[in-house]
């Protein structure tokens, strides 16, 4: 089980342009702020990157600004792991059990998590929290990071699982935010 004192939120490309061909976008733009505001209600480090924001766009603003006191980490590659920012930002944090939302899960999601799992940390998948622009391509992509060994998960579980009782001092706080 992930530990609120273990995790890293990770959310991958919810960016522009690329957002916009999403399957399913409307959910994504409700998952993953409120994954964000539970991660930070509960201390639990989050990070965000941008694939070639120059050509594809920037954050969307319903999940940049919850992140206004950091700056996206840019990529070109499709594995944030690839990305010499993001595996110093990675150590820095010293967390081993990565949760991953983002787009699109058959590329930048699935490659990036195919490299963590190899790297040794535990990986969860947002299966909510996570998109393509087609829905076959986010089968083949969340079947192909559970064969590589990641986890799949929920919002609302992996949320329950950081808190792990109803007694945890942000439990209401988390509960308006699931409800």
């Amino acid at each position: 089980m992930f530990s609120s004192e273990q995790s890293l939120l990770l959310v991958i490309d919810v960016q522009g342009k690329l957002f916009e061909l999403m399957h399913h976008r409307g959910h994504l733009v409700h998952v993953i702020p409120r994954l964000i505001q539970a991660a930070k209600l509960l201390d639990v480090p989050v990070i965000h990157t941008e694939q070639a924001p120059d050509k594809i766009g920037k954050t969307v603003d319903s999940i940049a600004s919850l992140l206004t006191e950091q700056k996206p980490i840019t990529k070109r590659t499709f594995s944030c792991c690839r990305n010499p920012e993001f595996t110093e930002i990675l150590s820095f944090h010293g967390r081993r059990q990565i949760v991953v939302a983002g787009i699109e899960a058959h590329v930048c999601v699935y490659q990036t998590v195919s490299d963590l799992v190899e790297k040794g940390f535990g990986v969860q998948v947002v299966t909510d929290g996570v998109s393509s622009r087609h829905e076959h391509c986010v089968e083949i992509g969340l079947k192909r990071m559970e064969e590589a060994g990641a986890k799949m998960t929920c919002a609302e579980m992996i949320i329950c699982e950081w808190m792990q009782s109803a007694d945890h001092p942000k439990f209401r706080e988390i509960m308006k935010l699931i409800k």
